[in-house]
């Protein structure tokens, strides 16, 4: 019998998972490491490593069951709205175990299907919410994009992201405001 499909290990499995999930929600990315998750789910800290040697693989896990927050329930103005959106983006991508999260993740991919598959999530879903977004500021009048709204994600989150993991530095008001400027000529807000 494999880790795979051996029960006390999928439910080992599973009450970590579930720990690290509640970690998560209630303190952010940095409550989750090997200790607080194996005293939460009650296993012990060498269980949590057989099956996740690096805490940022757990929480990468973690996060594709977690709702995403970023760039949901839009408000009109639709451009403070994002400048709001984007500046929580940035704001998170200054945390340790953010970046920490989001380069593993990134690097992970190339070689990983499965971490492949969960890039794609998460950035097919931000750049689904933005679109979908930017298309209903540009029917009601408010902005005439300057590109596609399926490239939004690219032009606005990528400065973030550059700024936030490349720099490792805070990308600042400035910054953001340059990143909703470049999707087009925005009429309001």
């Amino acid at each position: 019998m494999t880790s795979e499909t051996d029960p006390r290990s999928l439910r080992s499995r599973e009450a970590i998972l579930n720990a690290a999930r509640e970690l998560l929600l209630e303190n952010g990315p940095t409550a989750v490491t090997h200790v607080q998750v194996a005293e939460r789910a009650r296993v012990g800290r060498a269980t949590v490593y057989r099956h996740w040697p690096q805490a940022e693989e757990l929480l990468v896990e973690v996060m594709a069951t977690v709702p995403m927050p970023f760039l949901d329930n839009p408000t009109t103005p639709t451009r403070e709205w994002l400048v709001r959106e984007l500046t929580a983006i940035a704001r998170q991508l200054e945390l340790d175990d953010v970046r920490a999260v989001s380069t593993t993740l990134a690097n992970a991919a190339l070689w990983d299907e499965a971490m492949d598959a969960r890039r794609a999530q998460f950035s097919g879903v931000l750049a689904d919410r933005l679109a979908a977004a930017l298309d209903d500021a540009q029917r009601r009048g408010e902005v005439v994009l300057a590109l596609g709204s399926r490239d939004a994600a690219a032009i606005a989150i990528g400065p973030l992201y550059y700024r936030g993991t490349i720099e490792r530095a805070p990308a600042g008001a400035a910054l953001v405001e340059a990143a909703v400027a470049a999707l087009g000529t925005w009429t309001t807000g």
